[in-house]
Parts: C-alpha cells; structure tokens; sequence
C-alpha cells in the first residue's frame, strides 16, 4: 500500500507526527489513562504551557483525543494505533541502538520517524534505501523496520488530516 502524498505532504505529516510534545501526550494516555481535567500540566511537568497547548491542539485537530466527561483526556483509536506506530518505532530504535544506545524516548521515535519519511511518497524511484544515509551497519535493521513503516503507512491512509494539519509554530 503507497500513501498518496507529495514529498512536501510526507515531510509535513512525519514533522507533525514527530513533535515531541505530541508523543509525549499520546504516549502518556496510552501508558497511563485518561488525564483528568485541569491535570495536564502536573501530568506533563517537563513541558511549557505552550507546549502542551500545541499538543492538545494537535492531537484534537488530527482526531487523536477526546474530551470524555468524568475522565478527562483519553485517546480515540487513531490515537491508541499512532501509539502502537510509536512503540514499534521506539522498539526497532531500541533494538538498533539508533539514534544512540542510550537516548530519549521520543528522540528515537523521531529518528524512526526521519528514516521512514522519504520511503512514503509515490514519488521516490531513485531506490535508495532510507538506512544507507544513516550508515547503520546490522544487516538485520531495514527488514525490521518494515513493520514500522507498515503501520506508518496503515495510519496515514486511514489518517489522511495529517498532511493537512500545520504543526504550531514552536515556543521562542
């Protein structure tokens, strides 16, 4: 299955995707539940008010969160799948060492993330491998990001607002 999107629509929805304020709120309510009202910022303490602004907005505007009454925040499926997506990314990484053998979560999601970007376009024919400019040397490492990239793929097409949506400028 090939996504439909430009390279400009593939950079944006993967930037989009790739925010780290946005990982870390999907992957704080797949983790932990629903964030009750007025807890967002005691649940996510090592991110500003913009930050979490722009992540909730985000996650709205892709339809990845809902606003449940009594329980707060809580992920939709297209949340709880791109959470799956972050997983999967985050265990290849791992597994890989990439982009170091000791790093954040969310920094290895978006090197996953930045590795899968050019294979997303119908565009792409120059063959090139997405890992040969990262010099990864374990044989074994594309094939075990095809399932990544298979669930990348899955929720882009089911999630086609994601090339559409404009990432919030950051904080200055």
């Amino acid at each position: 299955m090939n996504t439909p999107y430009t390279s400009a629509e593939a950079r944006r929805a993967v930037e989009l995707l790739a925010s780290r304020s946005l990982i870390r709120l999907v992957t704080e309510i797949d983790d932990n539940g629903a964030i009750p009202p007025r807890r967002l910022a005691g649940t996510l303490p090592d991110l500003s008010t913009h930050q979490l602004r722009s992540a909730s907005d985000t996650a709205r505007a892709l339809g990845l969160v809902r606003l449940a009454p009594g329980a707060g925040l809580e992920l939709t499926h297209a949340g709880t799948e791109l959470a799956d997506l972050y997983d999967a990314i985050a265990r290849w990484a791992r597994r890989h060492a990439v982009p170091a053998p000791v790093c954040e979560f969310s920094s290895r999601i978006q090197h996953g993330l930045d590795l899968l970007a050019p294979s997303l376009t119908t565009e792409r024919s120059d063959g090139h491998s997405p890992l040969a400019s990262a010099r990864l040397t374990c044989a074994g490492a594309e094939a075990d990001l095809s399932r990544p990239r298979t669930l990348l793929i899955h929720w882009l097409a089911g999630n086609p607002q994601a090339a559409t949506v404009i990432k919030p400028e950051p904080a200055a």
